[in-house]
Order: structure tokens, then sequence, then C-alpha cells
């Protein structure tokens, strides 16, 4: 398991036990261009929403994204390589939880302030489309 596939850099996440781990960056390793990159796209955005949204951990299959399978697998692969959120297998579930307090350090008051302008930018919607 010594290296990913990003550049042939280390993986420098814990020991993984299981061959079922999923490689993530460690705090010091997020990047602010990666995380406005993956909240970047509406469904992704989507997804950081509703697990901030109260939820400690959700499943993939609990998401009810309008994307075929193959396309929200990208999306959470996207989010979880920038450090948005933290997947990991629970028996054959594969939960996906926001990493806020790695963000939250980080970059303070940002992901915060993404969800608000994001709701905002929902209602601003619902309401447009509400006038129809």
């Amino acid at each position: 398991m010594g290296t990913s596939g990003r550049s042939g850099a280390a993986v420098t996440t814990a020991p993984a036990p299981t061959s079922r781990d999923l490689p993530h960056p460690v705090r010091e390793e997020i990047r602010l261009e990666g995380v406005l990159h993956a909240l970047s796209d509406p469904m992704r955005l989507r997804i950081v929403r509703e697990l901030a949204a109260g939820h400690a951990e959700l499943s993939c299959s609990q998401f009810d994204l309008p994307v075929t399978k193959s396309t929200t697998t990208h999306h959470f692969r996207v989010l979880r390589e920038s450090g948005v959120i933290r997947q990991i297998y629970r028996g054959t579930a594969k939960m996906n939880g926001l990493r806020r307090d790695d963000l939250e350090e980080l970059f303070p008051g940002l992901l915060d302030c993404l969800l608000t302008a994001a709701a905002r930018q929902a209602a601003r919607q619902a309401a447009r489309h509400g006038d129809g």
C-alpha cells in the first residue's frame, strides 16, 4: 500500500487495517483550492449540505441524487480526496461524514459561510420556480 495515485506521494493516513480503507488527506494536506473546487459542483455542494444538516454520518445510498451511480461515486471521491468528507466502511455500507473540525481549523468560518450562501441561493431558486 505504500503510495497512492497522486504523483507517487505516500499516503499519510493511519495504517490501513483492511484493504477496504479509503485514502484521505491528513489535515495538513487539505488545500483551499481543492476544497473550493470540490464545493463548486452543485451535486457535491448538495451532498455537503445534507451532511451539514445535522447528520453525523450518512451512507451513500441515503443520498437521492439525480445522477448515475458512477457519477455519484465520482462526486464522493472528489469530496473525500479534497478533505471535505471522510468515508469509512461499516459492514457493507460506505459511510460519509463531514470533516467539519479539520476544515474549521484550517479555514475558519469558510464552511459555514459557504453553507449559508448555498442555502440562500437555494431559497432564491425555490422562490423563483414557485412564481412560475
